[in-house]
């Protein structure tokens, strides 16, 4: 259930509003909303008045951000900037910022098989320190959202708030909406898996004894899974692996995403499929605007290669150069 805040400024009336409008366009908008939350604080506590955004105070609200990294500035300026849109289409006259500069793509860590395999070992040998039911549940809950994420490449927010109707037991298929550049998209499930999602929803709604309305909910049920939770059951499954003391970057959830996209090309590859037939298919599974989009995830990955090493004859067509793209 989202959370609804007490906004003290003179813009509180056009935050609300701004924020109901993105979540009757299907948006959850929960952390944008606290980061409003925050702004709404600064124009208050700074005895701003007029109800606009001028250029001196966005400069003021950037300037609090300018020793966290360049990823945390952008988007505690793109928020306040898009409400100033929101101001200027309702008449309101407010400066809009260009955009901040985002974060360097880190290159991320592809789970080898044997990381995998060890990872999904302590998601599985997980016993919660407090014996409730609430906690037993997130237990099952963990165990299948993980694997949902690495066996069909979703991003971690397109999964946690997955709607219980978005999801198709029957035909294998997953509806994600509202992703990323507000898209939607199908992703069909192997059989295995969907087998797996049916012994998991059966389970859910039996421990629950009603239908949630999210496929995979919170503590409490009204509420979606937060993906700073799962953020931290990561970490804490990934420490108790024999490889979190050697491995020189830790991953992440994300990095169950890149490990899929690598795992799918190097098969196909290795299969002799022709990627250029191959891969708008997996751009439009996973949501990207384009195959350079997909690319890009192999590129950033140094062990991703080995495949190509041994296919070097047709590498040089096979692998464009990319150029940097938000995955």
């Amino acid at each position: 259930m989202s959370k609804d805040y007490a906004y003290a400024s003179e813009l509180g009336a056009h935050i609300s509003d701004f924020i109901a409008q993105k979540r009757s366009s299907g948006f959850i908008y929960d952390y944008e909303a606290s980061v409003l939350k925050a702004f709404d604080d600064f124009y208050a506590a700074n005895g701003y008045h007029g109800g606009a955004i001028t250029k001196c105070i966005m400069d003021d609200w950037n300037r609090r951000f300018l020793l966290v990294s360049n990823g945390t500035r952008a988007q505690m300026v793109s928020f306040v900037r898009l409400f100033s849109v929101y101001l200027n289409s309702i008449g309101i006259s407010s400066y809009v910022p260009g955009k901040a500069p985002s974060a360097q793509t880190p290159v991320p860590h592809v789970m080898n098989r044997d990381e995998i395999q060890s990872f999904f070992a302590a998601v599985d040998a997980y016993v919660p320190s407090v014996p409730r039911p609430v906690f037993y549940r997130l237990a099952g809950e963990y165990r299948v959202i993980f694997r949902l994420i690495y066996c069909c490449g979703l991003r971690i927010s397109e999964a946690c708030s997955l709607r219980r109707d978005c999801v198709d037991l029957e035909n294998g298929a997953i509806t994600v909406k509202h992703s990323k550049g507000d898209k939607d998209r199908i992703v069909y499930l192997a059989n295995d898996l969907k087998a797996v999602l049916k012994d998991y929803w059966d389970h859910i709604c039996l421990s629950l004894a009603a239908i949630p309305e999210w496929f995979f909910p919170s503590i409490d049920p009204r509420a979606h899974m937060p993906k700073t939770s799962l953020d931290k059951k990561f970490s804490g499954f990934w420490a108790k692996t024999p490889y979190a003391n050697t491995c020189d970057k830790n991953p992440t959830v994300h990095c169950l995403r890149h490990t899929f996209v690598v795992e799918t090309m190097n098969t196909w590859m290795s299969s002799g499929a022709d990627l250029n037939v191959m891969m708008p298919y997996l751009s439009k599974y996973l949501g990207h605007k384009g195959r350079n989009e997909t690319f890009y995830y192999y590129h950033q990955v140094k062990d991703a290669f080995r495949i190509v090493k041994e296919k070097d004859a047709v590498s040089g067509r096979v692998l464009p150069e990319v150029a940097a793209y938000e995955n």
